[in-house]
């Protein structure tokens, strides 16, 4: 069994980029999913789910340059968990996907 994770959206807002010493890139975006399914009565129905994800180097790089809000994308990567504390001591938990492959979706 594998950690892998696939998703086509839509980015949420503009992705954040942040450069590390050494040239390392991260950036950082969420991406909406949909789902339609039809309720009991027959009636149309749709959930939006919220995805955190992140890539680093060249992805972090294509995704700088050429993903804007409104995009639709789809993104392979792995599920993965952290923990920090906030500026007033508080424990924070992430879930993100860290991005192994992007494609740009075009219509």
């Amino acid at each position: 069994m594998r950690n892998k994770v696939q998703l086509i959206g839509h980015v949420g807002q503009e992705p954040e980029i942040k450069n590390f010493e050494g040239g390392k890139k991260l950036a950082s975006l969420s991406i909406a999913t949909n789902e339609v399914y039809y309720k009991e009565n027959g009636e149309k129905a749709e959930k939006t789910e919220w995805h955190r994800v992140s890539a680093w180097g060249k992805t972090a790089e294509i995704i700088e340059k050429y993903v804007t809000k409104g995009k639709e994308i789809a993104i392979e990567g792995k599920l993965t968990h952290r923990s920090y504390d906030d500026k007033d001591g508080n424990k924070r938990y992430v879930t993100e996907v860290i991005i192994n492959e992007l494609v740009l979706m075009s219509k």
